[in-house]
């Protein structure tokens, strides 16, 4: 009597799930469960580069656009105004291994970031308190908006004649710009918390204060973040211009002067810094944005 073979499975092969009788009906194929996890993992970071690459194509262009047109497209007596990329590069290389470029860095990073400082700390207070008590706001507002619509560069002149030309008067100017797109948007963020987390908040018995610290501040705090990008940069643009004035030191005192001396290369090198530390400071507070609105993405993960 012959014994009929038996088939054995193997135990490292799946198995396709059984096709559902509604997928037997449509003529649906059913899809294959050991996908290619290696061709997906490729295809994923192909276009994740791509992105990249998209994203910085304006600023690719400009580069090379820099680096090839005082060459190619602009006459030789052009470049002596217009240097190429490499040659602004060498000079920013040469000022950092002479420890220039780091001593006026230093210089501006002080003043900006104390006269930011300042704004931040007293523009939000007083944001605050204003947009809190409704009669603060309409004795304040009159003359906040006559402030507000006065250019701080159109008050240099004022800061400098009673100020002088030292420390006080470049930290006072950059106080002066960074202080008011942080008043308002404090103002605006306290205006638009939700009235029903108020009125919760009353119902349970929290204090004044309690009540800024754990409803107010936190649901508007995206919008003063708002403000004080915007004020990071103002505070950066306008301590440049108060620099160019009067100054010994400092990235502005550093173009004016490479400008005057015909360190064209150095001028340009000494705007690229603006430029990237623009770009840095910028990038930090979106950090310190994200950082305290990390209660928001939870609850809206939770939500979704």
């Amino acid at each position: 009597m012959m014994s009929t073979p038996t088939l054995t499975k193997d135990p490292n092969t799946l198995a396709a799930p059984a096709p559902s009788p509604a997928t037997k009906r449509r003529g649906i194929k059913p899809r294959s469960w050991a996908p290619n996890t290696g061709a997906a993992r490729f295809r994923s970071g192909a276009r994740r580069a791509g992105r990249g690459i998209w994203g910085s194509g304006a600023i690719i262009l400009f580069l090379l656009l820099w680096e090839l047109g005082p060459i190619y497209l602009a006459p030789a007596s052009t470049r002596v105004f217009l240097p190429p990329l490499h040659v602004v590069l060498q000079a920013l290389a040469r000022l950092v291994e002479n420890g220039q470029l780091q001593n006026h860095l230093a210089a501006s990073l002080t003043r900006s970031a104390s006269g930011f400082g300042i704004a931040v700390v007293a523009a939000v207070a007083l944001g605050l308190l204003v947009a809190w008590y409704r009669s603060l706001d309409q004795f304040l507002n009159p003359l906040l908006e006559v402030f507000r619509n006065t250019a701080a560069l159109a008050l240099l002149p004022v800061f400098t004649l009673l100020l002088g030309i030292g420390e006080i008067s470049k930290i006072s100017i950059v106080a002066y710009a960074a202080f008011f797109p942080v008043l308002l948007n404090t103002i605006a963020g306290v205006r638009t918390v939700d009235p029903l987390l108020i009125r919760a908040a009353r119902s349970l018995g929290l204090s004044n204060f309690q009540l800024f610290q754990k409803v107010i501040l936190p649901s508007a705090v995206p919008t003063i973040f708002t403000g004080i990008r915007m004020a990071g940069t103002s505070s950066i643009l306008v301590l440049i211009a108060a620099e160019m004035v009067g100054a010994k030191a400092g990235l502005g005192y550093l173009i004016v002067n490479s400008q005057m001396s015909f360190l064209i290369p150095d001028m340009y090198a000494g705007i690229l810094t603006v430029s990237l530390l623009g770009l840095l400071v910028n990038y930090l507070l979106v950090a310190v944005e994200r950082h305290f609105s990390r209660w928001r993405t939870a609850v809206g993960s939770q939500a979704a």
